[in-house]
């Protein structure tokens, strides 16, 4: 059933908000990790695909001149199940060039977790990038160059990890409440802090969602201290507003290439985090089995859940961490 999506639509604003204001390193966090993301131009080259996107988004970006005329005319955003879809049509100029433009911008979302991700971009432009923006904007097209090249990507690593995520909840109302700018410091400020624990309890702070962020340990019982200190740190936070943190952890099998992680222990991770309350950490059953008789951690009574897109029902435990 198709219906408007306010939550779309609010991180397709994030999104345009970074391309404004040139804060081009987020973008990639914005996009789907499926070898089956497009990036479409107006250009008779602008077709890429799958990872060279998330590697050049940021410099294909970055290669424009900040705007000095940003007008939205039409913006909208639907969704249908894990699926959703948002149009916008802006007016742009750049420094030095005598006319605007109107950009005309289709994004397709896809629901990676918990988390609206950008499957297929296209972008519409009334003439070629060097008379649009002032120059030729190759950033992506190095990089295809440079994958062929090197042949097929390879997997790097595999094996056992606890994989943590985190999601702050009602996001879109407080960023929308705040303003971009607003949101956009604070939940940076957010993610320094858990990156900054996830090392301290040998971790891997893997990325940013949007609103959210993906951590790997190899230790369980690391993860679910790292997951305790998180929770203690926005709790003890005095910096308004206050953010209602959910937190989920599962341990299995994952695949490394190029930096990302994949595999089914990710998808139910983010789907026991999608269960969890606002100050909640939930665990899975085999998370819980590892760290067994550790007395660091209490948890409450076992609770049975249906993760969407998973078979059967699935037992997670909150872990205490208010003393």
């Amino acid at each position: 059933m198709v219906k408007a999506s306010p939550e779309i639509l609010a991180v397709t604003e994030r999104w345009f908000e970074a391309i404004r204001t040139l804060n081009t390193h987020v973008l990639k966090d914005y996009l789907s990790d499926s070898v089956d993301l497009r990036f479409i131009g107006t250009g008779e080259n602008e077709f890429w695909k799958g990872q060279v996107v998330r590697d050049g988004v940021g410099e294909f970006i970055g290669e424009m001149p900040e705007p000095d005329v940003w007008e939205v005319l039409e913006a909208e955003a639907f969704e249908n199940g894990e699926t959703g879809w948002s149009a916008f049509l802006h007016r742009v100029g750049f420094p030095g060039l005598r006319d605007d433009y109107i950009v005309r911008t289709v994004l397709v979302f896809v629901l990676e977790g918990a988390s609206w991700k950008i499957i297929n971009r296209h972008a519409s432009l009334p003439y070629p990038n060097i008379d649009f923006v002032g120059s030729e904007q190759l950033a992506i097209q190095t990089l295809v160059k440079a994958a062929l090249e090197e042949g097929p990507e390879l997997l790097q690593a595999e094996g056992l990890a606890s994989v943590l995520f985190t999601d702050v909840e009602g996001s879109t109302m407080l960023a929308a409440a705040m303003g971009n700018q607003g949101w956009s410091a604070l939940i940076d400020q957010h993610f320094q802090t858990v990156e900054s624990i996830v090392a301290t309890h040998r971790g891997q702070f893997v990325k940013s969602l949007g609103d959210g962020t993906l951590s790997s340990f190899q230790s369980a019982t690391e993860a679910l201290l790292a997951a305790i200190k998180i929770q203690e740190a926005v709790a003890l936070s005095d910096v308004e507003p206050r953010l209602g943190l959910r937190v989920g952890i599962h341990t299995g099998d994952v695949v490394l290439a190029r930096g990302d992680f994949f595999g089914t222990v990710v998808n139910k991770a983010a789907r026991i985090t999608s269960s969890a309350n606002p100050g909640e950490i939930l665990v899975s059953d085999v998370t819980r089995a590892i760290v067994g008789g550790n007395h660091e951690f209490e948890f409450a009574a076992a609770r049975s859940l249906v993760l969407k897109g998973l078979p059967d029902d699935h037992t997670v435990y909150r872990l205490q961490w208010r003393r």
